[in-house]
């Protein structure tokens, strides 16, 4: 397949997931093979929230509503343009091992494009809390495009022969794989986290496009906002006022366990705590913050506080916050990241067109 052919494959899916939206799951016209697949995503759409409890069928449809945008042939285009001339020179198709999250929907969906448009064949090893949708998609993705079959392959044993490994993980299971695939190349990601930089002049609207960042699929990406800097005379009134309309997040039955559990713990190990039913802040320095719980840190100056930033860049994936002198992410933007916005900032499509 040529790349524009890859390229039309994914705008297809592109529209075939546009259907799905948590406004309407409705059936258009003019979608390929609708009569196939349309029922049967549904029915994995509800597999998937059975199976896995942090699943809702809210935070699937999010997940899809965010490819269905990102699979379009302007923004397929855009993104691999600065790859042109890797593209035209002669690379030999690999097998490409992909050992993916199960944190949130989908999430290892960008590693299984770049592998199958930059031309290499895929072997996946899917996280057991998210099984259902991917497999479904790639078929979806052979009957576009029969030349796809025998690029795909699912595996729950181990991992037949292979040139190369992209796994995403925690810091243990970093270990592990740096010690089974340190000898080819490789990508190997670990814990990150994200953050926001307030400066005490934010507006409600942007107070509340910051809850998004943090509550969207519980807090489980690691582009959720874990950790806030603030001023040190910093009050978190109007944060409180800004993020009541997630309230209700109490009622998902998951989160309001690890609230209870989580607060238990702080209460008798005599920590001071800000809460307001919903979500617990905590002073600490660390960066990943347990479910239901937010880590805020007080800065003396924004000069020190880039300092400290640049120092733990490793262990940051995103920086929410506006008019800073930092680059940074617009509030209630980290989980809608563009198809550049690499994870850990490795350019996974330049490790796959490398000779």
């Amino acid at each position: 397949m040529k790349l524009l052919e890859r390229i039309n494959a994914f705008v297809q899916l592109g529209d075939f997931l546009s259907q799905f939206s948590r406004a309407e799951i409705s059936q258009k016209e003019g979608v390929a093979y609708n009569d196939l697949f349309f029922d049967g995503f549904q029915h994995q759409i509800k597999l998937a929230s059975e199976h896995n409890g942090w699943f809702t069928k809210e935070n699937i449809l999010y997940a899809i509503e965010g490819w269905a945008s990102s699979l379009t042939e302007k923004h397929l285009s855009e993104w691999l343009t600065p790859y042109e001339s890797a593209f035209a020179k002669a690379y030999t198709s690999k097998t490409i091992a992909v050992i993916m999250a199960g944190n949130i929907p989908l999430v290892g969906f960008h590693d299984f494009l770049s592998v199958l448009i930059t031309a290499h064949q895929v072997i996946v090893k899917q996280s057991s809390n998210d099984k259902h949708l991917l497999p479904f998609l790639a078929k979806y993705l052979e009957y576009i495009h029969p030349d796809l079959k025998g690029k795909i392959t699912f595996t729950e044993d181990k991992l037949p022969p292979h040139d190369a490994v992209i796994a995403t993980g925690s810091d243990n299971t970093a270990r592990y794989f740096e010690y089974y695939f340190g000898k080819k190349p490789n990508i190997i990601r670990k814990n990150r986290n994200s953050v926001a930089v307030l400066t005490g002049n934010e507006t409600p609207e942007q107070l509340e496009a910051l809850a998004e960042d943090i509550f969207r699929y519980y807090g489980l990406g690691c582009r959720n906002v874990s950790k806030l800097y603030v001023p040190k005379d910093y009050n978190f009134d109007g944060f409180f006022n800004a993020i009541y309309a997630w309230k209700d997040i109490i009622n998902q039955a998951k989160y309001a366990n690890n609230y209870d559990y989580n607060k238990a713990v702080y209460l008798m190990s005599l920590f001071d705590l800000l809460e307001n039913g919903f979500l617990m802040l905590k002073e600490d320095a660390s960066f990943g913050s347990p479910i239901a719980t937010l880590f805020y840190e007080r800065y003396e100056s924004l000069e020190i506080l880039y300092k400290t930033l640049e120092d733990h860049k490793d262990n940051i994936q995103c920086i929410v916050g506006e008019t800073l002198d930092i680059e940074t992410i617009a509030f209630g933007q980290t989980q809608n990241p563009q198809l550049h916005d690499y994870a850990d900032g490795v350019d996974t499509i330049a490790f796959l067109l490398k000779k």
